[in-house]
């Protein structure tokens, strides 16, 4: 769960970006005694453009170079500065920015020549502006990356709550089969020889009510039998809302598991509704970890899942485009993808998996058309 916001991220953007316009304005108002309208027009200028460098935090931050130039300001081109490196991670840019307002501030105005004196003076304020320059770029960068790892938190503690589910329902699965087995290979087998030895004695009775007891006794257990076979049935299945996710899936589950994986999937293809079992098994699991390795590895990634069959041979192709947001180094087994392709082989198929040219990353399983 994440906390609640500060409260400095609650204030209406509109109302921000007002004071900011207004702090712009006042720090141009005290600089502008006495300037031509060349200069009060670059002062309008970068002090109305702060109202939109969300929008275009670049576009504004050069707007705002021309006063800075000009005029002996700060907070305008600061605030642009702030807000560019807020949303850009582009650091050869910010450097170059940062450098632009310092070459900006530290050059005179009107330009002329200066004598040596002063032309050392320049250099010397050129520095101390560029070390100045270097705040809000650090604190738009500072707070891009708290953006992040929050954002990268509250995606650890989804997939964390959706490996536990997974993991309830893969305890609930192994409880049922279980159970099952119990139900079929102990109770089955006592409630047969109680039907066998009742009609046995059904047989051998020679009085009425002894024939009529064990007929009954016959009857009944014929008819647990077929009630344990019954939930023997929905035991195996696993039916029910609780266990969405069915210890022996199959291909009719894909969409479901598209639908569910939290990652923006878009399945096409088709194959042949006489695959074997096994096979059908196989493809399940590999969109399956591929898509929980997109959820982990690449945040913000979309992916493909592409049925395909040639020829002789059928499979998935699972696609991943590359991520739009930094991913965080997570704990993992690294067995998901060995598992599959030793999967593969007993079924006489071969798995493959890479990074693609993009920047995204492919998984690919190729099973014999028969794979029974």
């Amino acid at each position: 769960m994440t906390g609640r916001r500060p409260w400095w991220e609650r204030v209406p953007a509109p109302v921000v970006d007002a004071v900011v316009v207004a702090v712009a304005a006042a720090d141009v108002w005290f600089s502008l005694s006495g300037e031509g309208r060349v200069e009060q027009a670059a002062a309008v200028l970068a002090c109305l453009a702060l109202a939109v460098r969300r929008r275009f935090p670049l576009a504004v931050f050069l707007l705002t170079l021309p006063a800075s130039l000009m005029l002996d300001i700060v907070f305008a081109p600061f605030a642009a500065l702030f807000t560019l490196a807020e949303r850009s991670r582009d650091r050869r840019l910010l450097i170059t920015c940062a450098v632009l307002f310092a070459l900006a501030s530290a050059a005179p105005w009107p330009l002329d020549e200066l004598s040596s004196h002063e032309r050392n003076w320049t250099l010397v304020y050129f520095f101390y502006t560029l070390a100045t320059a270097a705040t809000p770029v650090l604190l738009g960068q500072l707070l891009q990356a708290r953006r992040d790892l929050a954002r990268r938190i509250e995606e650890i503690e989804e997939a964390r709550e959706h490996e536990r589910l997974l993991h309830s329902q893969a305890v609930l699965a192994r409880e049922r089969a279980q159970l099952a087995r119990e139900m079929h290979d102990v109770v089955s087998h006592q409630v047969s020889l109680i039907a066998v030895q009742a009609g046995a004695l059904q047989v051998a009775a020679k009085e009425p009510t002894f024939r009529e007891g064990a007929r009954t006794i016959r009857s009944l257990s014929v008819d647990t039998l077929d009630e344990l076979r019954h939930m023997v049935t929905l035991l195996r299945a696993s039916g029910g809302h609780a266990t969405e996710l069915t210890p022996q899936p199959t291909l009719a589950d894909l969409h479901r598991l598209v639908a569910t994986s939290g990652v923006e999937t878009d399945l096409t293809g088709e194959l042949p509704p006489d695959i074997g079992t096994p096979a059908q098994r196989a493809l399940y699991r590999t969109v399956q970890e591929a898509l929980t390795n997109v959820r982990k590895h690449a945040p913000g990634a979309s992916a493909t899942v592409r049925l395909w069959q040639d020829g002789d041979a059928l499979g998935v192709t699972v696609t991943n485009t590359p991520p739009t947001r930094p991913s965080l180094p997570l704990p993992g087994s690294h067995q998901g993808l060995i598992g599959l392709g030793e999967r593969a082989e007993l079924l006489d198929g071969s798995l493959e998996s890479g990074p693609t040219d993009d920047g995204g990353f492919l998984v690919r399983l190729r099973l014999p058309a028969r794979s029974d």
